[in-house]
């Protein structure tokens, strides 16, 4: 049995649900999870080490981790082949 997900603090919701490429027609859409997103922003954005964004966030720094490398894929993949990405949770 899995052990349960701990809750995970989001500070508030993005100002825009998504963005998508211009010029081109997109090729499909890359879902960003909330969770993703506030840690790009506190990591990329407000300059919050991992450490700090584990505290702010109620996880482990190693959960921060994982969060971050899947939003910073998702994030490039969506760049790379002109797919929209679509932040919800």
């Amino acid at each position: 049995m899995p052990r349960p997900k701990r809750p995970r603090c989001i500070s508030s919701r993005p100002m825009a649900e998504g963005f998508c490429p211009s010029g081109i027609r997109e090729t499909g859409e890359t879902i960003l999870t909330l969770e993703e997103f506030e840690a790009v922003r506190l990591i990329d954005y407000e300059g919050f080490d991992q450490s700090g964004v584990a505290e702010v966030m109620n996880v482990s720094r190693q959960t921060v981790g994982r969060i971050l490398k899947s939003a910073r894929f998702k994030i490039a993949e969506a760049l790379v082949t002109a797919k929209r990405l679509t932040v919800q949770g």
